[in-house]
């Protein structure tokens, strides 16, 4: 196959498309395919080492001039290419399709209508209420927008089956939705010094955003004594996190370390007792599969896509989402049962050897997109 493969963020970037995209490329490259990356980037890199081709668009263009750029290069590579598969530029990529016509696949591994609502403050409604409850007008023309484009596409990959869910209240018919498990890019653990610390440590490792709850742990942290919080982590949240940290007391206990490599993020998770993800929202969280593949115990809140991931009592713990004190009482719970979490850890690694393969994620993407090339 010849592939197009726009995308919003790609290395040197951090996030889940800016890891998945480069091995996804690279794997389909290695199966005989030919790739095309369209990308935006703040700076011009090197990618002449590349086995793929990349073809990078500056993120600091006016938005008008960046759009019609970004449409013009995708055109150009689908005209090249048999088939586009869209990692984002969702909107950019249904446009190319008009000067150059070719199947469309995309994969979703969220809302990004629901989740610009929310970093702008303008809904307070979780996930899944914002599919079905009547938003400000501004934000249901970027949902209808969001659904428009989707429905565009002949396939849709999703991360699991809650999102496939969520993807077919936008009106994508369920024979276009393939469920497809994520899997860890599985870096060296890098050696990170963390300061001495007489007790236990607790990890978070993400974006810096409100759905994340990261506050609310916070107010769990500051009513357990000889517990440090180490969070990796960039995003939006950083300032009001701080002075919350500050406002709890808690400075002395509570780190935050921001973007770190994958590397990085293997030795933390190491060096953890517990990873902590207290989101009210995930597609299907990368991080707790990094977390099984470090050895991790991994606690986290029965929302979306987790539950697909970790089992109760076997590979994690589960809690409900804005009920800190069942938190306080599971933080508690396994920090103080070195037994629990070693069940725990051997059940997470047991979980990523068996249903969260690399192999099977690269076959089945491989045939999808084959199936839109005959």
């Amino acid at each position: 196959m010849r592939i197009c493969l726009p995308t919003g963020i790609f290395p040197p970037d951090i996030g889940g498309p800016a890891s998945y995209v480069p091995r996804i490329a690279r794997a389909l490259t290695e199966r005989g395919h030919a790739v095309e990356v369209i990308t935006l980037s703040d700076a011009p890199q090197d990618d002449g080492q590349s086995p793929f081709a990349v073809r990078r668009i500056p993120r600091g263009m006016a938005r008008l001039p960046r759009m019609v750029k970004t449409i013009t290069l995708i055109a150009e590579a689908a005209r090249r290419a048999q088939v586009i598969f869209a990692n984002g530029l969702f909107i950019e990529a249904v446009l190319a399709r008009v000067l150059a016509p070719r199947p469309l696949v995309m994969k979703v591994v969220g809302d990004w209508a629901w989740e610009r609502a929310t970093l702008n403050r303008q809904t307070e409604d979780g996930l899944e209420d914002f599919q079905t409850r009547r938003q400000k007008l501004r934000v249901e023309m970027v949902k209808w927008l969001r659904a428009w484009v989707t429905r565009r596409a002949q396939s849709v990959i999703v991360p699991s089956h809650f999102l496939a869910d969520i993807v077919a209240q936008w009106g994508v018919a369920r024979e276009r939705i393939e469920v497809i498990y994520n899997s860890p890019d599985l870096a060296a653990a890098q050696n990170i010094n963390l300061p001495p610390f007489d007790g236990m440590t607790i990890i978070v490792v993400g974006r810096l955003v409100p759905h994340k709850g990261i506050v609310p742990l916070l107010r769990v942290i500051s009513t357990i004594p000889r517990v440090r919080l180490i969070i990796a982590g960039e995003g939006p949240s950083r300032d009001a996190l701080e002075k919350e940290t500050a406002g709890l007391g808690l400075r002395s206990c509570v780190i935050f370390l921001g973007s770190q490599s994958r590397e990085a993020v293997a030795g933390l998770l190491g060096q953890a007792n517990l990873m902590v993800l207290n989101s009210t929202y995930e597609g299907l969280p990368h991080v707790v599969l990094e977390a099984f593949a470090a050895g991790t115990p991994v606690l986290a809140t029965r929302v979306g896509g987790t539950p697909e991931v970790v089992e109760h009592g076997v590979s994690g713990w589960l809690v409900s989402s804005g009920d800190e004190a069942e938190l306080g009482r599971a933080i508690r719970l396994l920090l103080e049962d070195p037994a629990l979490r070693e069940q725990l850890r051997e059940g997470g690694r047991h979980t990523l050897e068996e249903r969260f393969r690399w192999d099977t994620l690269v076959e089945g993407t491989s045939a999808v997109l084959e199936g839109h090339t005959k």
